[in-house]
């Protein structure tokens, strides 16, 4: 699988590469470089189930007013770097820069100067407004970088606008209109859609006139790797490039999300979209427009998902929650009491299914606010309450390079060798069989294993007497607590492999 933008014109060798498999990919803003592009509009559904709606013709009619084209001047690529035109932009280090740089996307910091410092040339895309001043809603990578925004209103006005604010982690940016005046806009909706309800996706990608598409949601709190706080709505409705920053209603006509990226295998509409869901969209766009900038809640852990394997080593009924692997001194969860090896089940009495549901669920709280935190401990479940702190701009953290062997002790059905760690805390692990249970789990050389059996581990013979204690116990895995450069998690050896 390969990821790639979708199509643009003028592309080179650079697109065949990309677009030859499956891609997942953001709407992107369209290339609009030397006034040339090929637009290729989304089809509007030809056909209906008979249990369906007869027509859209009615909330169509009372929408499309209020979606505009965003046009911006954008810092690109210089004519000798022809290739890279079109694609869309993402800061670096963002989470869609990232997503995007994992399957193979090039580089655009890899050159003699930075984007933005090389050439500019013109992208587009689709937003709505959100109230009768001015506001409008679209993608943060529609408009990052912008040095000029103009908007094209439905019967053709060209307005100029201003950015209020972005958010990266989330993709959602918020506009204003300079003109005073007084706009149509549209209202988000007051309840999520239910899989299977009815969506209509409108936009203005090249200023040209609006689409249309209709289809259904296929899906909700979809996780497509993006960022750390998704929660897309997946529908079929046809949504193609030029649609970023377009909304997607509800038969209502209320605005239950903003499209954002779609899962093709040509950078065409093949049915599977993802819109960010309006409930995020709302949080976000009220805190642009009150600060300019977001304020997430910050609880000061590092979490893991709990395994099936976690969840019988700890006695946790099922394997859902949030364990935490490590807490950061001086956070709010330290200061609360939350303690390592903790499952936070629940947040405010809403159960928590993993931990990207917990991240969501603490930064949508913000800073300041308290939450209650159902934990399990040793066996039993407590409430602690935890008074949120502001989440931290940039994560601070070093490696640590293992000391050299004091000692080595195999454990050759689990497929490693452990050794003392010296001038440290902890077991440092010398050897991994690629094949064995141990490289299975995700161990590898050089971790360290801090805790075996809930117990301090400084020598080898206590990950050994862990696995003895477990045996007698009837247990069927051991709790390990290992720390992997600067992460520390916690996993679950069987102990049958190590008999």
């Amino acid at each position: 699988m390969s990821l790639s933008p979708l199509p643009q014109p003028n592309r080179r060798p650079l697109r065949a590469a990309l677009l030859g498999a499956v891609a997942l990919a953001a709407l992107g803003a369209v290339a609009l470089d030397n006034g040339a592009f090929a637009p290729s509009f989304a089809l509007a559904a030809s056909t209906q189930s008979s249990a369906g709606p007869a027509s859209f013709a009615d909330v169509v009619d009372r929408v499309k007013s209020a979606v505009v084209s965003v046009k911006v001047k954008v810092a690109d690529a210089d004519e000798a770097d022809t290739d890279m035109q079109g694609m869309p932009h993402f800061p670096h280090g963002t989470p869609f820069d990232r997503f995007f740089r994992q399957f193979g996307m090039p580089d655009e910091n890899d050159g003699e100067a930075p984007r933005h410092q090389r050439h500019l040339s013109m992208a587009q895309g689709s937003g709505f407004f959100i109230s009768a001043d001015g506001y409008i809603v679209t993608n943060n990578h529609v408009v990052d970088h912008a040095t000029e925004v103009t908007v094209t209103t439905a019967d053709g006005k060209t307005l100029a606008a201003k950015v209020i604010g972005a958010d990266p982690k989330t993709d959602i940016a918020l506009l204003k209109a300079k003109d005073a005046g007084t706009y149509p806009f549209v209202n988000f909706a007051s309840q999520s859609p239910r899989v299977g309800d009815w969506v209509i996706a409108v936009g203005n990608p090249f200023g040209l006139g609006g689409t249309v598409t209709a289809g259904i949601v296929s899906a909700r709190g979809r996780d497509i790797g993006s960022g750390p706080y998704d929660d897309f709505l997946q529908i079929d409705a046809p949504v193609n490039h030029g649609n970023s920053g377009g909304p997607t209603f509800n038969t209502d006509g209320e605005v239950v999300g903003v499209n954002t990226a779609i899962f093709s295998p040509s950078g065409g509409s093949v049915g599977i979209g993802f819109a960010i869901a309006s409930d995020v969209v709302q949080n976000v766009v009220q805190q642009l427009k009150d600060t300019g900038a977001v304020a997430r809640g910050w609880l000061g852990v590092e979490i893991q998902p709990v395994t099936a394997d976690l969840a019988d080593s700890l006695g946790v009924k099922k394997a859902a929650g949030a364990l935490v692997a490590r807490e950061t001194a001086n956070s709010p969860a330290a200061s609360a009491g939350v303690k390592i090896g903790d499952v936070i089940t629940a947040v405010n009495g809403d159960a928590v299914a993993d931990p990207r549901d917990l991240a969501r669920r603490i930064a949508a709280l913000g800073p300041q606010k308290t939450a209650e935190l159902a934990i399990w401990r040793n066996g039993a479940e407590q409430t602690l309450s935890v008074k949120l702190g502001a989440m931290p701009m940039d994560k601070e953290a070093s490696a640590e390079a293992p000391a050299k062997a004091e000692e080595s002790t195999p454990f050759a059905r689990l497929g490693l060798s452990l050794e003392r760690a010296r001038g440290g805390e902890g077991v440092t692990i010398a050897d991994v069989d690629p094949d064995g249970v141990a490289a299975d789990h995700g161990l590898q050389a050089g971790d360290v294993i801090l805790e075996a059996g809930g117990k301090p581990a400084a020598r080898p013979a206590d990950v050994a007497d862990a696995f003895a204690a477990a045996k007698a116990d009837g247990r069927k895995s051991v709790l390990l607590r290992v720390k992997s450069g600067d992460t520390v998690r916690f996993l679950a050896l069987p102990v049958e492999a190590a008999s």
